[in-house]
């Protein structure tokens, strides 16, 4: 799997991406979400600076799985490890991302972009490329704020 977080404002604004920023690490056991006919729930956990290996381990051996992503966004390192998406930064760096609920990767993000349009939800970042395809944030009626996210393969394969 291998998702990737929809970064708060855009190249060079607070929480967005920068230059640097732009090449991130990206290992993923499968790099093309276009076949999925069911979105895959990711629950987010947040570790501090150093946590990344011990909650590898840790939810790897919770799920009888094996890490199938990991990959840098600015200062983040992440893994995808079966049901969840662990995020290891430092505080102010996790900030901007904890209002997010849950990260759901899709075969295509823009039909679920048009449809949560149209039925009313707030786009609070906008649909963009990401390092691992491009996704969206999106508010729901009920206040529930969810990261859309498809994948594609990187210009190497990844």
């Amino acid at each position: 799997m291998n998702t990737c977080l929809v970064a708060p404002g855009g190249p060079g604004q607070p929480g967005g991406m920068t230059e640097q920023q732009r090449a991130p690490e990206v290992w993923r056991r499968e790099s093309d979400s276009s076949h999925r006919t069911v979105p895959r729930v990711l629950v987010r956990v947040f570790l501090d600076p150093g946590g990344l290996e011990a909650g590898t381990r840790f939810y790897e051996l919770l799920q009888g799985v094996t890490t199938d992503a990991r990959f840098t966004f600015g200062a983040l390192r992440l893994a995808t490890v079966g049901a969840f998406l662990l995020i290891e930064g430092a505080e102010e760096e996790l900030a901007p991302f904890r209002s997010t609920t849950g990260t759901l990767l899709v075969d295509d993000v823009r039909p679920y972009h048009d449809r949560l349009v149209a039925e009313g939800a707030e786009i609070v970042v906008p649909l963009q490329q990401v390092p691992t395809g491009a996704g969206f944030n999106a508010r729901h009626p009920d206040g529930t704020v969810v990261e859309y996210v498809h994948h594609r393969p990187t210009a190497d394969g990844r």
